[in-house]
């Protein structure tokens, strides 16, 4: 059963909409907030190595090389808890460090009596680090999915995949076959959603690192524990990915709005409006 051509052409405009949202937002913005490109290289290099290398080899760890570990993590609650403080913890130490040296660079730069930095740097380095996430989690991921959809319809699927087990292939082609237009608009506000709340931790990472806030880390850990909370529920079966996603949108719309409203108002005291 061969994948619509209209289902594919969603597909393919969302993953093209996604992979150009984090470089439409940085070059929309870079001139009224004053944007630098370093720390938005650092958050795509932070994600790379935390988020990719370190955390990915944590879990292989704790899922593969320790039966014992691997044994406890059958159990749904202990998967949860400990997959969603394994990803809080690793990305945001590599925030919190990124930001600690953000800070000390600008304040080695800058006089004591300079103006504090503002948040457009903690935007920079959000689209960054969440622009990195978007297309090494979502856009790479969903590149494959056409391919195999393509793949699909030309009858070349089982060829192609002939390396992989019976079992795995046709899980695959009942995954290909599934596809519709609605899957193209879940991964929009998915990578939307993900995209809004690795802002959102960046403005609070550097805050606290702003102000000399010890307690800022574990709070980041924290909240960033709870937002993949849903989605590692998912995983076991316990929320069905329609109840994810409305959570996922109901936090992220208020998150997105008071962003705005930031970033606005940090815009507006770089350039002031002048009264006639």
């Amino acid at each position: 059963m061969p994948v619509a051509p209209f289902t594919l052409a969603c597909l393919i405009a969302a993953t093209l909409l996604m992979a150009a949202l984090p470089f439409v937002l940085y070059f929309r913005v870079r001139e009224p907030l004053g944007l630098n490109r370093r720390p938005a290289i650092l958050g795509i290099g932070v994600f790379a190595l935390f988020a990719m290398l370190i955390e990915r080899a944590l879990n292989d760890f704790l899922l593969r090389v320790n039966p014992t570990l691997a044994g406890w993590l059958t159990n749904p609650t202990v998967f949860v808890i400990v997959g969603v403080l394994s990803i809080g913890i690793c990305q945001e130490v590599g925030r919190f460090l990124a930001m600690r040296w953000l800070f000390k660079r600008h304040r080695a730069k800058e006089s004591a009596a300079a103006e504090s930095p503002r948040e457009s740097l903690a935007l920079a380095y959000g689209l960054g680090h969440g622009g990195a996430e978007l297309w090494f989690t979502g856009v790479l991921v969903q590149v494959q999915w056409i391919v195999f959809a393509w793949l699909e319809n030309a009858g070349r699927l089982g060829s192609a995949l002939s390396g992989l087990s019976i079992d795995t292939l046709m899980r695959i082609h009942l995954l290909v076959v599934s596809l519709t237009p609605a899957a193209a608009g879940v991964f929009i506000l998915e990578r939307g959603a993900a995209l809004v709340f690795q802002i959102g931790l960046s403005v609070l990472m550097w805050r606290g690192v702003r102000a000399g806030s010890v307690a800022v880390l574990p709070l980041a850990i924290a909240a960033h524990a709870l937002i993949e909370v849903p989605a590692a529920l998912s995983q076991t079966q316990a929320l069905p990915l329609v109840v994810v996603d409305t959570i996922y949108v109901l936090i992220a719309v208020p998150i997105a709005i008071g962003l705005v409203r930031l970033f606005r108002r940090d815009a507006q005291t770089m350039h002031p409006v002048r009264a006639d």
